[in-house]
C-alpha cells in the first residue's frame, strides 16, 4: 500500500567563517532571525521550528590540521523545521533560495542533515491491511486447493508479520510503500 507521509523534518544548514567569536555570535544571530521570518512569513507556525546550537570547530585546535586555515573558526548552524504540513514544507524547499537575497546560503551534502519523511498513521491503516493479507492468502489458498485437487479446510495458524515503512524510491521519498507479511496455513481435504 502506498501512502504520503505525514510528517517532514527540514534542517536548514548554514556555515559562519570568522576568527572573532563576537562577530561570528551575531551574524548567527541575524541570520537565523532572517531564516525563522521567512518560515514565518510561509506558513510555519513558531512550534515548528527549532535552532540547535552551533556547532563549532576551532581550526588552531584541531592538532591534525597542518593546513594554514585563513579562518579560525568554522560554525555549523541548523534552523530545523519538524511539521506535519508536508505539501507545504516541500514547496518552501524549492522556494528557499529566496533566502539568498537575503544574504543567507543554506547549505547541503552533509548526511547528517537531510530531509526526512515520516508516515505516522500505521495504526491507522492496520486493520485494512491485515484484512487485505488474509483476503490474499486464503484466494491463494483456494486456488492451490483446487489446482491440486482438493478442498480447502479451515485455518491451522495464524502469524502476523513485521510491518515494514520504506520509500517507495529515491526520488519521493514523501510517498511510502507499508507492506506486512503475514502467515496463513490452511488444511487441505480430499
Amino acid at each position: 500500500m502506498e501512502v504520503k507521509a505525514d510528517k517532514v523534518t527540514w534542517p536548514l544548514t548554514y556555515k559562519v567563517l570568522g576568527n572573532d567569536m563576537a562577530v561570528i555570535y551575531n551574524e548567527i544571530k541575524e541570520t537565523n532571525a532572517k531564516i525563522i521570518d521567512f518560515l514565518k512569513s510561509k506558513g510555519i507556525r513558531e512550534e515548528e521550528i527549532s535552532v540547535n546550537a552551533p556547532e563549532i570547530i576551532d581550526t588552531k585546535a584541531d592538532r591534525y590540521n597542518t593546513n594554514v586555515q585563513p579562518y579560525r573558526y568554522n560554525v555549523t548552524t541548523v534552523v530545523t523545521v519538524t511539521s506535519n504540513q508536508v505539501d507545504l514544507v516541500r514547496k518552501l524547499i524549492n522556494e528557499q533560495s529566496e533566502l539568498l537575497k537575503q544574504g543567507v546560503a543554506i547549505t547541503s551534502g552533509d548526511y547528517r542533515y537531510n530531509v526526512t519523511y515520516d508516515y505516522t498513521g500505521l495504526n491507522r491503516i492496520k486493520p485494512k491491511m491485515i484484512e487485505e493479507a488474509t483476503k490474499n492468502a486464503r484466494a491463494a489458498a483456494e486456488k492451490f486447493a483446487k489446482d491440486s485437487g482438493s478442498r480447502l479446510g479451515g485455518i491451522q495458524s495464524a502469524y502476523q508479520g513485521q510491518f515494514s515503512i520504506e520509500d517507495r524510491d529515491a526520488n519521493t521519498p514523501y510517498i511510502k510503500r507499508v507492506r506486512v507479511v503475514t502467515t496463513i496455513d490452511y488444511s487441505l481435504e480430499d
